[in-house]
């Protein structure tokens, strides 16, 4: 990769591990940023599916806490990680053999895990986050047998960190697929370089999904979708809470629990 030290140097100097490094720790850790509930997904939005419902139970039961303030801030998020995931399983069930996916950037690994999990190591993962406390989360329901974590940023997990760490060697012939969930945007506008350096890590018949958010087209359809994801969450928390004071008026319940 041509110009490999600045791009590097660039994601070194990047938001996500610098000025927003404290606000993803102390959300990782469930220290802030917490919804009232759990999020639960709508099988409204979802198909009837027997092989998707074990999929979105056992999602369920993996949660860490960076996913429940993620998929607590963005609506109908959470069913479209299902949709997805639903997707990749089936993908590995209908070709047959083994698959790697590596997850990039999606917090505890939540989704990569359940997949391990329910194929029963037919897709084999490997998810990264720059935070301890993603980590600590992943393994608090026990250490998977199908998936594995890497601690730290994406752009400094490189062929090299891959081929001599005795845990990840069987990934160092490239992934299936490849998931980057939202984490581009928290180092730099630079897409293409990103783009460049992670592909190296695709084989050649592998699958690349992006996760990413777009500017639309017309600038009115943008300030209403942001408004739906700053408020519309909001005002569902606070509609809740008002039911639950005019139901118990004495309860002094508190929306941040």
């Amino acid at each position: 990769m041509r110009g490999l030290d600045d791009f590097l140097a660039e994601c070194d100097h990047g938001p996500r591990i610098n000025g927003l490094a404290g606000f993803f720790a102390a959300t990782a850790a469930g220290k802030s940023g917490m919804p009232i509930r759990k999020p639960v997904a709508d099988a409204r939005l979802l198909p009837s599916d027997e092989l998707l419902r074990g999929l979105v139970s056992l999602h369920a039961a993996r949660q860490g806490f960076f996913d429940q303030h993620y998929h607590g801030s963005i609506p109908y998020r959470l069913e479209e990680e299902c949709r997805t995931a639903y997707a990749m399983l089936k993908y590995a069930r209908d070709r047959g053999g083994p698959h790697s996916l590596y997850s990039l950037g999606t917090a505890e690994g939540t989704m990569a895990r359940t997949l391990s999990e329910l194929s029963e190591g037919q897709i084999r993962t490997l998810s990264c986050s720059p935070n301890a406390e993603n980590y600590n989360c992943f393994m608090a329901y026990g250490e998977p047998p199908h998936a594995d974590f890497f601690v730290g940023p994406f752009h400094h997990l490189t062929k090299d960190v891959l081929r001599s760490d005795p845990r990840l060697a069987n990934f160092a012939h490239g992934f299936d697929i490849i998931l980057e969930d939202t984490t581009f945007q928290m180092y730099s506008p630079n897409r293409a370089s990103q783009i460049e350096f992670v592909t190296q890590h695709l084989k050649q018949d592998g699958i690349f999904v992006f996760v990413e958010k777009f500017r639309a087209t017309e600038e009115p359809d943008y300030r209403r979708r942001e408004y739906q994801k700053d408020f519309w969450v909001q005002g569902a928390l606070f509609s809740l809470r008002r039911n639950r004071e005019e139901a118990n008026p004495r309860s002094g319940y508190d929306v941040r629990q």
